[in-house]
C-alpha cells in the first residue's frame, strides 16, 4: 500500500496493521510492515513521497524485494463539480500528462489493473471510478480549471503519481491500481485563479481510514479471486 505523505503511512499503519514494525526511514520516506488486521496476511505500507520519480525509485525497490501486488492510496484535487471533499475516487486509468510515465514508455494512457480496481469498486461501492490525470506540478492554476486542458481529457481528478506507479507495475506484470481521497476542489471564477476549498485534518483522517480499509479488503478479495 503506496501512500504519498509519511504521515498517512505512520496512521494506516497504526490502523491497518497488528504490531506494525517500522522497516523504512531513509530520506524521511517512512515505512512499515506487519500483519494485517483483516486477514492476518502480510502487509506493507510505504510512503512514497510526492511525485513520479520518487515513486518510481519506491515502488522499483519494493519489486525487488518482492512486491506482488500494489495499491496507491493517495489524495487528489477535483475536476468534477460532483467530487466532494472526503469523498473516494478509484482510478480506473490515468492520463500521462506527467514526464516519469513518459520516460517508462507510457502512451496517451496507463490502466489500472482490472482486477485489483475491481476489488476496490467491491468495497468501495460509493467511490467514484473513472480517469485521473497525472502532473507534475502541483501549483498550477491552470491545470487545475474545472473547464481546464486536464478536465477536457475526461479525468475526473487530478494528483502526480499513479501513471507512474501504474506504467511501473504494467512494465514489471505487478498488478498496481489506485485510490484517492479528494482534499481540493476548485471553483472556476472565469479570469481570476480559480478558487480552491480543502478538507480539514479531521476530515481527512475520517476517509484516509476509509481508503485504508478499502484498499486491504481489495488486496485480500483479489488474493482470493487470484486462487
Amino acid at each position: 500500500m503506496l501512500p504519498g505523505d509519511p504521515g498517512r503511512a505512520l496512521a494506516l499503519a497504526q490502523t491497518l496493521l497488528v504490531e506494525p514494525r517500522m522497516f523504512n526511514h531513509h530520506r524521511g520516506l517512512w515505512g512499515y510492515t506487519g500483519p494485517a488486521r483483516l486477514d492476518s496476511e502480510p502487509l506493507t505500507i510505504q510512503a512514497t513521497g510526492m511525485g513520479g520519480p520518487s515513486a518510481a525509485i519506491v515502488l522499483s525497490e519494493l519489486i525487488a524485494l518482492g512486491a506482488r501486488r500494489v495499491i496507491r492510496v493517495g489524495t487528489c484535487g477535483a475536476l468534477r463539480p460532483e467530487l466532494k471533499l472526503g469523498e473516494l475516487v478509484i482510478a480506473r486509468e490515468s492520463v500521462c500528462r506527467d514526464g516519469t510515465s513518459r520516460a517508462l514508455g507510457a502512451g496517451e494512457r496507463v490502466r489500472a489493473d482490472p482486477g485489483l480496481t475491481a476489488a476496490l469498486i467491491a468495497a468501495a461501492p460509493t467511490a467514484h471510478a473513472g480517469p485521473v490525470v497525472s502532473v507534475d506540478l502541483f501549483y498550477d492554476e491552470r491545470s487545475h480549471r474545472p473547464a481546464g486542458t486536464h478536465a477536457t481529457s475526461g479525468a475526473i481528478a487530478i494528483e502526480m503519481e499513479s501513471a507512474t506507479l501504474l506504467a511501473l507495475g504494467a512494465r514489471a506484470d505487478v498488478p498496481v491500481a489506485c485510490v484517492l481521497i479528494v482534499t481540493d476542489t476548485f471553483t472556476d471564477d472565469g479570469p481570476r485563479p480559480p478558487t480552491r476549498a480543502r478538507i480539514d485534518d479531521r476530515a481527512l483522517l475520517s476517509a484516509a481510514e476509509s481508503m485504508g480499509a478499502a484498499a486491504v479488503a481489495a488486496l485480500g478479495g483479489d488474493r482470493m479471486s487470484a486462487a
